[in-house]
């Protein structure tokens, strides 16, 4: 008779670090508030559950590469205003920003790694 071997259960991940990992998305819409504060957020939130926390370090990380992202992208259609284009391309990038946020957010909740759909990966 051969054995069955049964299916593990995944690891499952504890209501504080999927609580870390939701407001570590959600500190980049400090952005709205401070210019710098998008990035200063997540840079904290990792920096503070980097060696305990491991999902909510993961997702800190994705959200402090995404608002890396969207700062340079500001940067861009900020210099684009000069030529009115810039103006369009901001509005855009602010509802994209909010809209991915709380997308994110609420996976993180969810217990879900999030990964937003264009990042630049330069915290690794």
């Amino acid at each position: 008779m051969a054995e069955t071997a049964t299916p593990t259960a995944p690891t499952t991940i504890s209501k504080e670090e999927r609580n870390w990992a939701m407001l570590a998305h959600l500190s980049g819409l400090l952005a709205f508030a401070t210019l710098i504060g998008g990035i200063l957020g997540p840079l904290v939130m990792w920096l503070i559950r980097k060696d305990d926390m491991t999902f909510a370090a993961d997702q800190a990380k994705e959200a402090l590469n995404f608002q890396i992202s969207v700062f340079v992208a500001g940067l861009i259609a900020g210099v684009l205003c000069l030529v009115l284009i810039g103006f369009v391309l901001l509005a855009l990038l602010v509802i994209v920003d909010l809209i991915l946020v709380i997308v994110a957010a609420v996976k993180a909740s969810e217990g879900v790694a999030y990964r937003y759909p264009f990042n630049l990966r330069l915290i690794s």
